[in-house]
């Protein structure tokens, strides 16, 4: 039987003096390659956190979160099974360090690469690969600042692989690319499914969601809605319901598209 890569339990969470999620609870199990979508609003951002340990639910009886079975991590023990490539580390993350050492920091999960940091050559090889593989090896002397928001997102997912982790987070990971980068980046994604990574997609884009994703998590105002299989899920009026709008969805090649539906 799989093992549940995420578990949480009637999970009660705050931002500061917002109150997320009032007794969440979802499991994610090692192989199912999930979907969580909702609109802005719905709590993906805090549940990133929440997975990547940066927030923690109010301690009470039978509320918890666990991470491949544990409720206790050392973070950068978890890091080396557990990819994450989130909007606020983009964001964040230092604008004048080159390529190669961006695909280094991932072994200590830094922003940077700094002096007491040790990287043997097989780390240094395997940081080559890596841009090879996403194919950013003319960009390791390039500041991070000065690459398109594609090929950033290409060196956070390659900072991502250095640990070769089960599962990969992935946080609206096409957004505000060009057609021809989301296509490149939604092909990359694939070949990591493909090649036996579990993945956890969280967005509000119903576009870039594979087909290989088969299960869909609907999360709203902070309450998960729906739960289940993709093309069961995938109906305009649920979706409509979901954005509290008019949906129409098309559907071609395994992806979905939404276009507007009828009042």
């Amino acid at each position: 039987m799989p093992q549940n890569i995420i578990e949480i339990t009637n999970a009660t969470v705050y931002r500061q003096q917002t109150r997320v999620f009032d007794k969440l609870s979802l499991s994610i199990a090692e192989g199912c390659q999930t979907a969580i979508l909702g609109p802005n609003g719905a709590g993906k951002s805090t549940l990133l956190k929440l997975l990547s340990r940066e927030l923690y639910p109010v301690r009470r009886p039978g509320s918890r979160v666990r991470v491949y079975g544990q409720e206790r991590w050392d973070v950068w023990a978890l890091r080396r099974r557990f990819g994450l490539v989130s909007h606020d580390l983009q964001r964040e993350y230092m604008g004048s360090v080159p390529g190669l050492s961006v695909i280094l920091s991932g072994y200590y999960s830094s922003n940077n690469i700094w002096g007491h940091q040790d990287f043997s050559p097989t780390h240094v090889e395997r940081a080559y690969a890596l841009m090879d593989r996403l194919d950013i090896t003319a960009l390791k002397d390039r500041p991070f600042s000065s690459l398109s928001t594609g090929e950033q997102r290409r060196f956070l997912l390659g900072r991502a692989l250095v640990h070769d982790p089960d599962t990969l987070v992935l946080d609206e990971p096409t957004s505000g690319l060009d057609l021809k980068t989301c296509f490149q980046y939604l092909a990359i994604i694939r070949r990591l499914m493909q090649t036996g990574k579990t993945l956890v997609l969280v967005t509000h884009h119903i576009h870039e969601i594979p087909p290989e994703i088969s299960r869909v998590i609907l999360l709203k105002h902070g309450r998960v809605v729906a739960d289940g299989d993709k093309a069961a899920l995938f109906t305009d009026a649920r979706l409509s319901r979901l954005f509290d709008t008019p949906v129409h969805l098309l559907q071609a090649k395994g992806y979905y598209q939404a276009i507007p539906g009828t009042a």
